[in-house]
């Protein structure tokens, strides 16, 4: 599916409705899923976000397998209808989801262009008789510039973030920081080397990619209360991610319920969850 309002141009795929490309003055923005570095461009992180203890997750006392980020991003979505300037996708539980997610859901992605501005808009829907949890994330992967790039916080502090160990699972104990001069942070070849920064407890809500000169080319909006910062680990890859979540990975050694896991969101029978971002390409 593509979208074009004479500014940009964006491609969809119906297969996990994973934004493909964004073009703009002729200029690609995303990353081209070559499985060198990473075999994507854009998944959405449904209904986990991260990994969890084990590889596995615990209701109700019994034990349902889970690989990393959930299973929407593996799934084709039914494209439902579109606009001049927008395209809807579901995504609806069934026999295969319902062996490793017990819940019945609907997951409606909608990409909506304005100028040179993509919004991204979820709707988690519980369409079971009982309470169902989840977590739902982004993680959009854009072309870095030749020379020098940068990130660029809309804070004034130093961005504090956590680890994973080789298990994906998050480190408690120990907290870095990312130093920030004028708001701005360059980015390292080995910056990545241990994985993903994941960035708690709303420390920013607009993070740029800026190249050489420092200024913007791309910017992510967004209210999640956290994000996660990737490029593949020890490849010095020619793209970063920045991505909005709402959920991250199981600490080491939580054992817990599902309904015990931090950052999730619950949803009542018949409730509903909305939340967006928003990317400009500058």
């Amino acid at each position: 599916m593509e979208l074009n309002n004479g500014i940009i141009k964006i491609s969809i795929a119906d297969h996990g409705a994973e934004l493909k490309s964004v073009i703009k003055n002729g200029r690609e923005y995303m990353w081209c899923g070559d499985a060198k570095y990473w075999g994507r461009t854009s998944p959405v992180l449904f209904p986990f976000v991260g990994s969890v203890n084990g590889k596995k997750y615990t209701l109700n006392g019994k034990d349902y397998p889970m690989g990393q980020h959930g299973f929407a991003r593996d799934c084709d979505f039914k494209h439902i209808g579109h606009t001049e300037n927008s395209a809807e996708y579901i995504l609806e539980s069934n026999d295969e989801t319902l062996s490793k997610y017990p819940f019945k859901f609907s997951l409606n992605i909608k990409y909506i262009i304005n100028g040179a501005v993509l919004r991204i808009e979820w709707l988690v829907s519980n369409r079971d008789n009982k309470p169902m949890s989840f977590s739902i994330g982004a993680h959009p992967a854009f072309n870095l510039m030749q020379g020098q790039n940068y990130f660029k916080f809309n804070t004034d502090n130093d961005i504090i973030y956590s680890l994973v160990n080789e298990n994906g699972l998050l480190i408690e104990d120990k907290v870095y920081s990312l130093k920030t001069t004028e708001r701005y942070a360059a980015i390292t070849g080995n910056m990545f080397d241990l994985d993903a920064l994941i960035v708690e407890h709303n420390q920013a809500s607009s993070v740029s990619l800026c190249g050489p000169d420092k200024k913007p080319y791309v910017t992510v909006n967004f209210t999640a209360p956290l994000f996660g910062l990737w490029s593949p680990a020890g490849k010095n890859a020619p793209f970063v991610c920045i991505e909005p979540w709402y959920g991250r990975a199981d600490k080491i050694g939580f054992s817990g319920d599902l309904f015990e896991r931090e950052y999730a969101s619950e949803l009542k029978p018949d409730e509903s969850f909305a939340a967006s971002y928003e990317i400009e390409f500058i």
